[in-house]
């Protein structure tokens, strides 16, 4: 088989995503302003695991192709995922990150992060960090569904899934570099290769090596990430992908450094968690084969994963100073089978089963901690390592059968009905001794072992109709699910006896998973020049975690009594005009709101938070590009960020107020010198302005995390 039948067999099996210029899937800008006619009809590879055109997929989703992730050049997932309507993502230290789609910014298992359609960590032991795993920079393209997923897709995709794809192989020898260096000691060498193996196959590989000194006291962090995509042709029929990466993290100050006031305006480089660190070690490794004859597809990929985490996180001070290891491995499997039934209806029959087990562990040795000042202005200068307050091995082991038809009833219009089923949970083992280990005057509760199991079943419903003219409109129903973590489930913190901590330790066996159901309707376009989309959306949570006290033993502890409500529309606009110019506008409104939310407070004292706004959840979110190509080598973008306010704490109090939210304009420019060498700069917060990338309160005391000041990323690309 030659290598351009390999790719028409990868494009017919699904295993190409044709993306171009951004969010919306948008041609470049030509110094014709003509658009690409590919650019027409996006289309995605996230809602059905296979090419499927935008237009007809009743989900919301973007799509940011591969010369947006090129031009953008992204040393943070903030400063790429921000081009997708509803989509913001907070930086906690390096290139953590806390994510808000459809929700307020969390640390929550609320969203899906998926390489190549794979899941990057095992559900039951989610990281909010995950996408720091994955090698953003030399991504082929990224797609984001916003809100619940389909039906092929489990636990947490509640607020939305993030897929990352990867470039495909080419068949024509080449390399490529890009060496930028920048503002506090920024460095990073970007390497790739491409070429044929044989007349059967193509091989591609990829490079991160990123070091920066960072802009605040004890931040700097070290990446190194290495990608392999190997595509062979099996017959004339069959096709296999094969995928590795892996990517090590060594990084000062294990999460948010927030400051009181007064150090966040005058002193923003202090930082009181200077002993905080964070070391990370992820392996992902999957073998694709796509087989399609006539009407049937087949797609069956194993895959192995093997995570790794050393932890003393600057959240944990003030109230449970620990050092965290975890270690987990997956082995999985995931099958999908298509036919296409045709005639007049366009029926199409999908299928699938997701198999993955899990082994994993997790130790914790307190920290007695070495400090000065107090509250929120405590700074923690060492420590030394106390008793062993965790050690456990955990399993989580899970089963999912899947299933989604689509046909056409009548011209135009398009439904589809999914229905998904998991089978999952976890088998723990206990290290330590049952009843409860002890570091100073606080105890941890041990139990010898146990079992947790779930069950659930998912329908998905939606419905597309073609308007005419390239546009289209949809809506949907669908409900998600997220199962609690393993850290939930076996490790419930400290309590004041044996007998407080023992109690805890048995009720966190008794969390149930949270439950959502969402409803959208929108309406989209892909003309020539231009893109757009309108989205509306009413997403609830039920059975979310809330801390609660039980009156019989005063103990407080968390259980599935959170009711939440989060709804909006979303707004999207891709339009070039003038010959050179494009503007690209991702824009949400929402509101988030506690709907029943009785819990503690410090004290174990009950209060409501019922009929509030949720915190940290602004209502404005807007990304607006404004790109100038006034030849065929010059490249000129000014991006515009604007951040709504947001409640600094749940009970909405006028005396903690709300941040004011924040607009931050970034520049990109770009110049080719010849046909295989280019000069590219960007500026990071061109105005300097002070802003935060958290607010909230702390012993009583509204904190700030400080954002980065302006910065300067200068660079060059050569490929040969």
């Amino acid at each position: 088989m030659t290598i351009s039948r390999l790719s028409f067999c990868l494009a017919q099996a699904g295993l190409i995503s044709l993306s171009f210029g951004g969010a919306w899937a948008q041609a470049p800008v030509a110094a014709s302003g003509a658009a690409s006619p590919s650019a027409l009809e996006p289309v995605t590879v996230t809602a059905t695991r296979e090419r499927d055109a935008v237009s007809t997929t009743p989900v919301s989703i973007g799509v940011i192709g591969d010369r947006s992730v090129r031009d953008t050049a992204p040393a943070h997932p903030q400063q790429i995922l921000g081009q997708v309507p509803g989509v913001a993502i907070a930086v906690t230290n390096g290139e953590g990150h806390t994510t808000a789609i459809r929700q307020p910014f969390t640390t929550s298992p609320m969203y899906l992060f998926l390489e190549d359609g794979i899941p990057v960590r095992a559900t039951g032991f989610f990281n909010h960090n995950a996408l720091y795993e994955v090698n953003l920079p030399q991504a082929g393209s990224i797609e984001v569904i916003r809100g619940p997923g389909t039906a092929l897709y489990g636990s947490d995709a509640i607020g939305g899934t993030v897929n990352v794809l990867s470039r495909l192989p080419s068949a024509t020898p080449g390399a490529g570099l890009n060496v930028e260096a920048g503002s506090f000691g920024w460095r990073r060498f970007l390497g790739e290769a491409t070429g044929p193996v044989s007349d059967q196959g193509a091989i591609r590989a990829d490079l991160n090596l990123t070091q920066t000194d960072g802009w605040r006291a004890r931040t700097a962090y070290d990446r190194q990430s290495l990608n392999a995509r190997w595509d062979h042709a099996a017959g004339d029929q069959g096709v296999f992908k094969t995928l590795i990466g892996y990517t090590r993290i060594d990084q000062q100050t294990g999460a948010n450094s927030a400051l009181p006031w007064a150090d966040y305006r005058d002193n923003p480089r202090k930082n009181n968690f200077a002993i905080a660190y964070r070391k990370v070690d992820a392996l992902r490794l999957s073998t694709e084969y796509a087989w399609s004859a006539g009407p049937t597809q087949v797609s069956v990929i194993p895959y192995y994963r093997n995570n790794a985490m050393d932890l003393n996180g600057a959240y944990n001070l003030s109230s449970d100073p620990r050092i965290e290891k975890t270690a987990v491995e997956s082995y999985g499997l995931m099958a999908k089978w298509r036919y296409d039934l045709g005639g007049r209806h366009k029926s199409r029959l999908l299928a699938g089963a997701d198999l993955e087990r899990s082994p994993g562990q997790r130790q914790e040795d307190a920290l007695n901690l070495i400090k000065s000042g107090s509250g929120a202005g405590t700074n923690y200068t060492g420590y030394t390592v106390g008793s062993r307050i965790f050690d456990y091995a955990v399993t989580w082991k899970t089963a999912a059968l899947w299933t989604q038809a689509e046909f056409e009833p009548v011209s135009r219009l398009r439904l589809s009905a999914g229905l998904r089923h998991d089978t999952m949970g976890f088998d723990m083992t206990n290290q330590l001794a049952a009843g409860a280990s002890q570091n100073g005057s606080k105890y941890y509760g041990q139990i010898a072992s146990a079992s947790v199991d779930y069950s659930r079943l998912s329908p998905k419903l939606g419905a597309t109709y073609d308007l005419g003219g390239g546009r289209s409109a949809f809506t949907s129903y669908n409900e998600a699910f997220r199962v609690p973590s393993e850290s939930q489930l076996f490790r419930a913190g400290s309590g004041a006896t044996s007998a407080e901590a023992l109690a805890k330790a048995r009720s966190a066996l008794a969390l149930r998973p949270i439950r959502a159901e969402q409803f959208e309707l929108g309406v989209r376009g892909f003309e020539s020049g231009r893109q757009w989309e309108l989205v509306f959306f009413d997403l609830v949570k039920r059975d979310d975690l809330v801390s609660q006290k039980d009156l019989s033993t005063n103990v407080s502890t968390t259980v599935n009594a959170g009711k939440t409500r989060h709804r909006g529309v979303e707004a999207g606009l891709g339009q070039s005009f003038g010959g050179q110019w494009r503007v690209d506008v991702a824009l949400s409104w929402a509101r988030h709101t506690y709907e029943d939310w009785n819990t503690v407070n410090s004290s174990g004292q009950p209060i409501s938070y019922s009929g509030k706004d949720m915190e940290s959840a602004p209502g404005l979110i807007a990304n607006t590009r404004l790109s100038w190509t006034p030849t065929d080598v010059d490249r000129v973008q000014i991006e515009w960020v604007r951040l709504g306010a947001w409640w600094l704490e749940q009970s909405n109090s006028a005396s903690y107020g709300r941040y004011p939210g924040h607009d931050v304009f970034n520049l990109r420019v770009s110049r080719r010198l010849d046909r295989d060498m280019s000069l590219n700069a960007r500026v990071m917060n061109l105005t300097d302005r002070r802003y935060a990338d958290s607010a909230s309160v702390s012993s009583n005391t509204p904190v700030f995390t400080p954002a980065l000041p302006r910065a300067l990323y200068v660079g060059v690309d050569a490929k040969w």
